[in-house]
């Protein structure tokens, strides 16, 4: 058991990681060209930030905690926060590709490194699918505003029609008519109603994104990417569209709109963190940049920082626009800033909104999308996952089995999948990387004899959190009792059976966790900004619900299975240790 435990655990150094970075030639990835510097990192963090986040998942977000959301951007943010500066000492320190899984190596070691890579796999793939699902809808907007139409069933996945549809006839028994519905109701119920039958089942797909996936895959497969160029100017482009959407937005703004504020209060505003983080998900792709970076140990940490601060400014304030525009409830639709100017009759101003999306949501489908198969590949490269996937093209220079691989895996679902089913996934896969990555700052701290080995680079800004944690737990639960005691009175309460437990489950756990590094705070002196990024990134994983953690858990589970059947018997660092 004891051998068992160790070589589960075993890690790869940061000097053996910066050694493999050093001989490793013949590898696509590797030895590239520093050339980006805190202006082109600013750039790339906001290319990745701001594309199906800003374009999309806004909407739901906006529907389901009203104008009050803008207060969930800056929370989530703060999260972030804390979790890019934990992000920037692993860049800085080890600057390797790789990201969360190479820095889960270095600290936790390799089982928990196979999980988080398992994990980004997830992440990145689902998130792909989200954009390709949220450009199809822009794209479909187009090609109305031109005349061309496109039967509805070949532009929904099938589960927004089956569901869109059962409401439909709900509401319909109910007295009312097809017209009244909502319009996203109006197309579920056209779509599932008029697509053909084989057998006895509807065939209802989403083609558009299905074609974006393939040809964002073809272009990745022979070895097209973006410059440093061409980034900045799409980074150009977006911004220039959302300062127009807030500026000419502005004067369509009715304040009676913003009140009630929160008219869900806390938990209608919580509801939309899926949404909202889902928003983030692109700031950790800085730190992939770190191999490419004139001074990553001086600008990855700014950088992250920057990126995240223009972002929120851009959500907290187009959050208020759009709710201001429109009746907040309104807003859950696929297209959220192209549905307000349109609902204003300013048909022109949707039109150049829909055109920018399908260009700003393409380009971030093409960086994850490339992204994607890298990790693969690193996985691959350390012999947790088959050769193959590591193999490079001898013509293209590119992953081409793990790139094929990757656009099987967002292409099929993205024909079937619903847009809030794959966000809130992406959330709960991102959030828990971001958990372990500042938990595996907070144990390099304890192993600081290595990390002193390696270049050294940013540092964590060390606080002790030794009574500052415990009077922030206090003062929180205080704060609590007193604004919604009820609430808690009745979370604690043991009514409704397993039915209504399990969905205390996680909060629960986070109850659990925060207790025992109150505690090792206290007894350990931890430095206090990696715990509240652990803390506050597991406190956002609560809110997404039990069914989500289900999904999670069982796609860890199927991952385990995977590792322990290949890759504990063929890990190279294994091997050399025999």
């Amino acid at each position: 058991m004891r051998k068992f435990l160790q070589n589960i655990t075993r890690r790869k150094s940061g000097t053996a990681l910066l050694a493999d970075y050093e001989l490793d030639d013949n590898i696509q990835g590797t030895n590239l060209v520093r050339t980006l510097r805190l202006k082109d990192l600013v750039s790339f963090g906001i290319a990745a930030i701001i594309g199906a986040g800003i374009f999309s998942t806004i909407g739901n977000a906006s529907a389901a905690g009203g104008p009050g959301v803008s207060l969930l951007f800056i929370f989530t943010a703060i999260a972030c926060g804390f979790s890019a500066l934990c992000y920037a000492q692993f860049a800085s320190s080890i600057p390797v590709s790789g990201s969360a899984y190479t820095y889960a190596y270095a600290s936790f070691g390799e089982l928990v490194a196979w999980i988080i890579g398992w994990d980004l796999l997830m992440e990145y793939a689902i998130g792909n699918i989200a954009v390709a699902i949220s450009w199809s809808d822009y794209f479909t907007a187009v090609l109305q505003g031109v005349g061309i139409g496109m039967p509805e069933y070949l532009t929904m996945d099938f589960l927004s029609a089956s569901r869109g549809y059962a409401a439909a006839q709900e509401l319909m028994a109910k007295g009312q008519t097809l017209a009244e519905l909502p319009s996203g109701m109006q197309e579920a119920f056209l779509a599932w109603q008029n697509a053909p039958v084989l057998g006895s089942v509807k065939l209802v797909a989403d083609l558009p994104a299905l074609g974006i996936t393939v040809l964002i895959t073809y272009l990745v497969y022979i070895g097209i990417k973006e410059s440093k160029r061409t980034a900045n100017l799409l980074v150009l482009l977006k911004l220039i569209v959302i300062l127009l959407v807030i500026t000419v937005g502005a004067f369509y703004v009715n304040t009676d709109n913003w009140s009630p504020f929160a008219p869900n209060g806390i938990s209608g505003i919580l509801k939309g963190v899926s949404a909202v983080f889902f928003a983030y998900i692109g700031f950790d792709a800085i730190s992939t940049t770190a191999e490419e970076c004139e001074n990553p140990q001086r600008d990855l940490p700014r950088a992250m920082i920057l990126a995240l601060v223009i972002c929120t400014t851009l959500y907290v304030i187009l959050a208020l626009i759009l709710t201001g525009m429109v009746p907040y409830n309104e807003l859950a639709v696929g297209d959220p800033l192209a549905y307000v100017f349109s609902r204003v009759n300013m048909d022109a101003m949707a039109g150049i909104v829909a055109v920018s999306a399908i260009v700003a949501m393409a380009s971030v489908l093409l960086v994850f999308q490339y992204g994607q198969p890298r990790i693969w590949m690193s996985m691959s490269r350390d012999g947790l996952l088959p050769k193959i996937f590591s193999d490079i093209h001898p013509k293209h220079k590119t992953p081409w089995f793990a790139t094929i691989v990757t656009g099987f895996v967002v292409a099929v679902p993205a024909l079937f999948m619903n847009l809030t089913e794959v966000t809130d996934l992406t959330s709960i896969g991102t959030l828990f990387a971001f958990v372990l990555v500042c938990g595996g700052i907070l144990l390099m701290e304890e192993k600081q004899k290595e990390v002193e080995t390696l270049h050294k680079g940013f540092q964590v800004p060390y606080i002790n959190a030794k009574y500052t944690l415990p009077l922030l737990t206090i003062g929180l639960l205080a704060l609590l009792y007193v604004y919604n005691g009820e609430a808690m009175t009745s979370y604690l309460s043991t009514e409704g059976g397993w039915e209504v437990f399990q969905h205390k489950l996680p909060l629960l756990g986070f109850i659990v966790i925060t207790i025992i590094m109150t505690v090792l705070s206290f007894t350990r002196n931890l430095s206090l900004i990696p715990v509240l990024g652990l803390l506050t990134n597991l406190y956002l994983m609560t809110e997404l619900g039990i069914t989500n953690w289900a999904r999670f858990l069982g796609w860890l589970a199927f991952g385990l299975i995977l590792y322990f059947a290949y890759g504990y018997r063929n890990s190279k660092l294994g091997k050399h240790q025999l």
